[in-house]
């Protein structure tokens, strides 16, 4: 057997299973930059409502999918950590706010958007007017849905006194 039959005869046993272990890892790869896509893109939209299921999913599983960076974890503990503060003040919640950004900056960063979304396209979220009158009506009814209800608890335990003070 010569040198060029052993080369031809490792390149058909080596080239194949190459072939698979660097596509498995470049499958891998592209899943896991998916994943974190995902994550980044929930938490940029949901940042104009607050709390969705879908935000506090994506925030639950922050130290998986970006276990591999660090300076994500390290923002995700900052926030973390001033969302567990009871009853927040007026600057801890512009705190939180903050810290909010600063996650969704250090993503955006991990993720190859480091010059394309900046602090101040965070910070602006589109939010359309028609969009914040139905939420400001939508808290009027439920307040005045809430003022129904209390008034209707106060005046059904005056009736009922009424009626056994009758007989």
């Amino acid at each position: 057997m010569e040198c060029k039959d052993i080369l031809n005869l490792i390149a058909i046993i080596v080239i194949p299973i190459a072939a698979v272990l660097i596509g498995q890892w470049l499958q891998s790869g592209s899943e896991k930059r998916k994943d974190k896509m995902q994550i980044f893109k929930i938490l940029m939209t949901s940042r104009i409502y607050g709390w969705t299921q879908d935000s506090v999913h994506c925030m639950n599983i922050i130290d998986i999918v970006f276990a591999d960076d660090k300076t994500v974890c390290e923002a995700w503990k900052d926030l973390h950590d001033k969302y567990c503060v009871q009853n927040p003040d007026e600057t801890q919640l512009r705190k939180i706010q903050n810290a909010q950004y600063k996650l969704l900056e250090t993503m955006a960063k991990s993720l190859g958007y480091k010059d394309k979304v900046t602090w101040e396209t965070i910070q602006n979220p589109y939010v359309p007017d028609g969009m914040i009158r139905q939420w400001q009506e939508q808290t009027k009814s439920q307040q005045a849905y809430n003022t129904l209800l209390n008034t209707m608890v106060n005046i059904v335990p005056k009736e009922h006194e009424n009626t056994e003070n009758q007989k």
